[in-house]
């Protein structure tokens, strides 16, 4: 992967020091203390540091993951995640970028805002804080948390149970400290903004908490029948967007990684996964999100490629004898300002929708499952809600289907990490077809994605063993830069061991 340099607060300029700071030889300048920082200068570095782990390499795994994506033949980069495999050290600076840039950023911002009272900024900070570990127990199951920022330097790993309540009760506290008139500090999320709008994020940030931990932590029932009664939700997307530019080094991280030639790369290696493609495209209905999400081949139509083939080569043909060269394949519609998402208005109607689903109260489920696609249609730019509704309505008897497979469609172009992790706990889109595979999409010279069933997702043709057949990755490996010299680093479970929430 490309490196995408993202200033940490340290490399900020520094206007407070004054010259007799600079003249003490046992002071380094580019190295402030904790004491001359201040949390406007922190939080940037927050924000896009986590911007660049979430909206770049969890994008991309993520994707891969929930076969939204494919490897684009005759490249190699990310062979491993269109197999449903990653390795220890393939996620170890994202890791490390997240504990120390993101986590231990915050953690300082949390600090001074205690020690100033100033309400406003610690919910930013800790809603960027919980939303980070979240996202690190998401992947790993297990990370270090209670000792994580502590003098020890072998951390205990925490159970991803224990992190997920304590990062509830964290929300919980910091809401209940801030008044929508709160000042915050210099963000780029929302700038110019009060605590308001922070509110509801944490508030959206809790749901999908609750949403994905309350049937391990019942206890938790009442606080997400109180959230719901309330309803104070976001009202549209939670982005990073309008801070990007042509520049190098500060385009959109996705798009910087993959589309970019700043640093000297022309390789491809995104293209969508007939998975997708298939379902969006499915008889005479056409998902008119499609061309918001993938661009047309070079035969004018949406072509898929299929997940880990490294056997068709330049010159193999589809099924209807056009040939398939690199310009053949779909792509992911990119610019240098795309909005880096990090959690959807569509996705809390999702959580509600479920939310009442479980409830059995099939008409609060089926509005707000409406409300969701709705949402996603107007996050691309499209109409044809209502008709995308009406080819895939509402079913009670079977809303997990129903919701988990149109959340994998909504995410597609905007969060595959998100689809990932809702794919393990909904058990939706599934292997409904378990003897169709990767491999019958291809013998070695015709592309046919005609088996494929429509909903569904498929076992990659080199599927990794350490996978297997018809199941998913449900986590990653302990991040090498986590478990070197860390003499409580645990015993890694296995790839197919899922996390707490999807046990």
């Amino acid at each position: 992967m490309k490196k995408i340099y993202i200033l940490s607060a340290v490399a900020l300029g520094l206007a407070t020091a004054s010259c007799d700071d600079y003249l003490d030889i046992n002071t380094d300048p580019n190295a402030p203390s904790a004491e001359v920082v201040t949390s406007d200068m922190i939080m940037p570095a927050v924000e896009m540091n986590l911007a660049a782990s979430y909206g770049d390499f969890m994008r991309i795994t993520g994707g891969y993951f929930a076969q939204h994506y494919a490897q684009e033949f005759g490249t190699s980069n990310y062979v491993d995640y269109s197999a449903f495999y990653i390795s220890a050290t393939r996620s170890s600076s994202t890791y490390t970028q997240m504990m120390q840039r993101v986590l231990g950023n915050a953690q300082t911002i949390i600090e001074k805002s205690v020690a100033q009272g100033d309400n406003g900024t610690l919910l930013a900070a800790t809603t960027l804080r919980v939303f980070a570990y979240q996202a690190l127990v998401d992947c790993y199951g297990e990370v270090p948390f209670s000792e994580a920022f502590g003098s020890s330097s072998s951390p205990t790993y925490d159970n991803g149970k224990d992190i997920y309540e304590a990062l509830i009760a964290e929300l919980d506290a910091a809401i209940a400290q801030a008044s929508a008139g709160d000042v915050v500090c210099t963000n780029f999320l929302y700038p110019g903004e009060k605590a308001d709008k922070w509110i509801q994020f944490a508030n959206s940030l809790k749901l999908r908490l609750l949403t994905r931990s309350v049937d391990k932590l019942s206890a938790q029932q009442s606080n997400l029948d109180a959230l719901v009664a309330e309803g104070n939700f976001i009202t549209s997307d939670v982005q990073w967007a309008g801070c990007w530019t042509s520049e190098a080094g500060s385009e959109s991280p996705f798009y910087a990684e993959e589309f970019a030639t700043n640093f000297g790369s022309t390789q491809i290696n995104v293209v969508p996964n007939i998975a997708i493609l298939g379902t969006m495209i499915q008889g005479t209905y056409t998902d008119p999100r499609v061309a918001a999400f993938w661009t047309t081949g070079s035969n004018g139509n949406y072509n898929g490629y299929i997940s880990s083939n490294t056997q068709i080569l330049q010159g193999t043909v589809d099924a209807s004898g056009t040939t398939c060269d690199a310009a053949y394949f779909s792509r992911p519609v990119a610019s240098y300002d795309m909005p880096v998402v990090i959690l959807s208005l569509s996705d809390v109607e999702f959580y509600l929708a479920e939310y009442y689903a479980k409830k059995n109260d099939a008409t609060n489920a089926a509005a707000h499952y409406a409300a969701a696609v709705q949402a996603s249609f107007d996050a691309s730019g499209v109409p044809g809600a209502d008709a995308n509704i009406a080819q895939f309505p509402y079913d009670q008897s079977n809303w997990k289907k129903v919701i988990g497979v149109a959340k994998w469609v909504a995410n597609a172009g905007f969060n595959g990490f998100e689809a990932w992790c809702e794919m393990r706990r909904l058990d939706y889109p599934t292997f409904e077809n378990p003897s169709v595979s990767g491999a019958n999409f291809d013998n070695g010279s015709v592309l046919d994605p005609s088996s494929y069933v429509p909903g569904t997702i498929y076992t990659p043709k080199n599927v990794r063993s350490e996978i297997g057949a018809n199941k998913l990755l449900e986590r990653w490996p302990y991040a090498e830069s986590s478990t070197a010299r860390n003499a409580n680093a645990p015993t890694f479970p296995g790839h197919t061991v899922p996390v707490f929430w999807a046990e």
